[in-house]
């Protein structure tokens, strides 16, 4: 998984250096046989379930030197859609908004607004009543991260500053581009995509 996101980091020609976080030998071994630079190994404090992106970044670049308006980027080890000139377009988000942060982003399919949850007593209500009957098309479109790469200041990073604020500017992806892999079944749908990407290029596409 990880080395389809080192090599389209390599492969934009976005970086001067593509550094692997880890405290996994294995990890870094393999992101080293493929490129990448594994320059120190993350301590225990920081490896976790519950550690977030923001912190790993922050150390990763400290540990690299980066600092003030360095342009740093986070790239998902699990992102396995991720595009080269996506990271390039990433880049040039960052570098014209004048944001602190630019990230992929896309849109969720169905309305949020419509969203209904599962009662204890096995019935269901809708989260927000007051939109029943308001047509879908009327209701505002939501977007969600896409967990590819977030673009992002080196003083940014260090100083927590939050990424999903006014802060950030938007990347967009195309949905038909955008899995996250957590489960089973992410990385069953992954691999349907994946194949109709495939089949897609082979036709043209």
């Amino acid at each position: 998984m990880i080395v389809w996101s080192i090599e389209a980091a390599l492969a934009s020609g976005c970086f001067d250096r593509v550094v692997v976080s880890t405290d996994d030998e294995e990890i870094a071994k393999v992101a080293l046989e493929h490129g990448a630079e594994v320059p120190f190994m993350r301590p225990a404090e920081l490896s976790d379930d519950h550690t977030g992106t923001t912190p790993v970044v922050a150390h990763a670049a400290h540990s690299c030197g980066a600092e003030g308006d360095d342009a740093v980027c986070c790239i998902y080890a699990t992102a396995p859609f991720l595009r080269a000139k996506d990271l390039v377009r990433g880049s040039e988000v960052l570098e014209t908004s004048g944001a602190a942060f630019a990230f992929s982003v896309t849109s969720y399919a169905f309305p949020i607004q419509r969203a209904i949850r599962l009662t204890p007593e096995g019935r269901v209500e809708m989260l927000d009543p007051s939109v029943f009957e308001t047509r879908s098309q009327d209701l505002e479109e939501a977007w969600h991260d896409a967990g590819q790469f977030y673009w992002g200041r080196a003083r940014a990073w260090q100083a927590g500053t939050p990424l999903f604020s006014q802060e950030a500017a938007p990347v967009p992806l195309s949905r038909s581009r955008v899995q996250d892999i957590d489960t089973e079944e992410d990385w069953t749908r992954a691999e349907w995509l994946f194949r109709a990407l495939e089949i897609g290029k082979g036709e043209g596409q």
